[in-house]
């Protein structure tokens, strides 16, 4: 007879696990005390909750789980990023990505550690340069799923992340609801994670409806976009999403987002030899992001098992940065991280399906 599946408490928010205390005829601020334990003590295990009475632990046990995922694989690259393998209760397989404190993802100097975060198994998007959709999708993660990334994260590394980035296996715009609910226990200060939400980045291929929907929001998260090409028949090639929202309604809706926020956002730019690193490209990328103030981050492509892209040259990198630079724009150019564990996402996770 199969165990019964048990809640994850880390889906829940505060409010949430309180009504279910009342449920139980437990007082409201007993939720407070185990999300102490949880998120602040970062305890595992509900018999080391010590201020709880013995019956009421038993009781949570019996619905709730702490933990729902579980390390497969770690990897550690040359330049310290270390890349996270992970099986979900159900078998499926998931990637984390940590950044080390000294390089942040825009190569900047920074003391920030950022943590790489997937959202969903696979992605249905299908991006011509992502490793992450070549096995389709499968589904969302919950949101104890996404926050759980970062408990583990934290406890194998055994550092802080105090940078989170939506950037790893799948579109997170795409498991909406999800995404917000694991933004609010990571952000909370009083009985959450407690990183701040300019901390926190989402990064999209570009779903335009979401993206006016998450600027209506009123968490103060950064916005990231997949652009990868500045022209309609460019972009068309290496991202299938925008055959349904083409470059200018993708603009129309960064504008929305800019005006509501009063923030800058982020292009974020892979270039791929003879694709999109043309001079044209860089030229006209220099006038979508100009109105906005958008920063830009140039990344050479990582190289991808069963894909035909490759990476430019450094002399023609360098080319197109300058010609953005020429427009005073705020551009980084990202050299490799973790190049050398196959850090592009995905891509773990492909290699263990197919030895499997």
């Amino acid at each position: 007879m199969s165990s019964p599946v048990l809640q994850n408490l880390l889906s829940l928010t505060h409010d949430e696990l309180a009504a279910r205390f009342g449920a139980l005829g437990q007082p409201a601020y007993r939720a407070k005390q185990v999300l102490h334990w949880r998120y602040r003590m970062r305890v595992d295990a509900w018999e080391r909750m010590t201020d709880l009475p013995a019956p009421l632990r038993a009781a949570l046990a019996e619905q709730f789980s702490l933990s729902s995922i579980a390390l497969v694989r770690r990897l550690g690259s040359n330049d310290t990023t270390q890349k996270f393998l992970f099986k979900l209760g159900d078998g499926q397989l998931i990637e984390s990505v940590l950044i080390p404190a000294s390089t942040s993802l825009y190569g900047e100097r920074s003391d920030r550690r950022t943590l790489c975060v997937s959202t969903q198994v696979g992605c249905a998007y299908g991006c011509k340069f992502c490793a992450s959709g070549l096995d389709g999708f499968t589904r969302n993660l919950t949101a104890g799923e996404i926050v759980e990334q970062i408990l583990q994260a934290e406890a194998i590394s055994h550092e802080r992340v105090d940078n989170v980035v939506f950037m790893g296996m799948g579109e997170p715009l795409a498991n909406f609801e999800n995404l917000m609910q694991s933004i609010q226990i990571l952000n909370n200060q009083a009985w959450g994670v407690g990183i701040g939400a300019r901390h926190i980045t989402i990064s999209t291929s570009g779903l335009v409806p979401r993206i006016r929907e998450l600027a209506d929001q009123p968490i103060q998260v950064r916005l990231a976009i997949s652009l990868h090409g500045a022209t309609d028949d460019v972009r068309g090639r290496i991202m299938p999403v925008n055959q349904r929202y083409n470059v200018a309604a993708l603009m129309e809706a960064c504008q929305y987002w800019h005006e509501r926020k009063k923030q800058r956002l982020t292009f974020e730019y892979i270039l791929i030899a003879g694709v999109n690193d043309g001079d044209a490209q860089a030229e006209r990328l220099a006038r979508l992001a100009d109105p906005l103030k958008a920063k830009i981050n140039l990344i050479p492509y990582n190289t991808v098992t069963g894909l035909d892209w490759e990476r430019p040259a450094i002399d023609r990198q360098d080319a197109f940065h300058r010609i953005l630079r020429r427009g005073d724009l705020d551009v980084t150019l990202r050299r490799e991280k973790g190049h050398d564990i196959d850090a592009a996402c995905g891509q773990l996770r492909r290699q263990t399906m197919q030895t499997a």
